[in-house]
C-alpha cells in the first residue's frame, strides 16, 4: 500500500497495466488465463498454472491446489502443485499426476506434489503463492 514504485509501474502512458493474460477469440471475447509474475516458463515455454490447478481441482479427493514455479537449472522452471485434500482422503501423487497426464500436456505437469494441510491466504482469501515460493524447500 502506498507505494509509489508500484504505482508508477501500474500506471503507464497507455493506461493501467494490470498483470492479466488474457487472449481474444475470434469474436472478439476476452478471456483471462493467468497472472503475468504467476506463468512459468519451463523449457522456453509458457505454462499457466491456473490450467494446471483447473485439472487438479477436479480430483474428488482434492479440496484446494495453488501452482507455482520454481528454479530448474536445466529447464528454467518447474511446475510444483501444492495440493490440500478433503477431509478423510489421503492424496496419492501418481494419481494427480495420472490425471494431469490424461487432461493436459505432459510438459505441463507439475514434476512435484506437496500435500498440504492449508494454504496461505492473505485475509481476502488469496492464495500468497510468494510465500509458497519463499517457503518452498521446507516442504520437500
Amino acid at each position: 500500500m502506498n507505494d509509489p514504485n508500484a504505482t508508477d509501474a501500474a500506471f503507464g502512458p497507455s493506461g493501467l497495466r494490470t498483470g492479466d493474460l488474457g487472449v481474444m477469440d475470434e469474436v472478439g471475447f476476452l478471456s483471462l488465463r493467468d497472472r503475468a509474475k504467476d506463468m512459468v516458463i519451463s523449457g522456453g515455454i509458457n505454462i499457466y498454472p491456473r490450467e494446471v490447478e483447473t485439472v487438479l481441482l477436479d480430483h474428488p479427493d482434492v479440496a484446494d491446489v495453488a501452482v507455482i514455479g520454481t528454479p530448474d537449472a536445466e529447464w528454467g522452471e518447474r511446475l510444483v502443485a501444492f495440493v490440500v485434500a478433503r477431509p478423510g482422503a489421503a492424496l496419492e501423487p501418481a494419481a494427480l499426476d495420472a490425471l494431469c497426464l490424461e487432461r493436459i500436456a505432459r510438459f505441463k505437469r507439475p514434476k512435484v506434489y506437496c500435500v498440504v494441510e492449508a494454504l496461505p491466504r492473505n485475509s481476502y482469501g488469496k492464495v500468497l503463492k510468494n510465500e509458497l515460493r519463499k517457503g518452498f524447500k521446507s516442504y520437500i
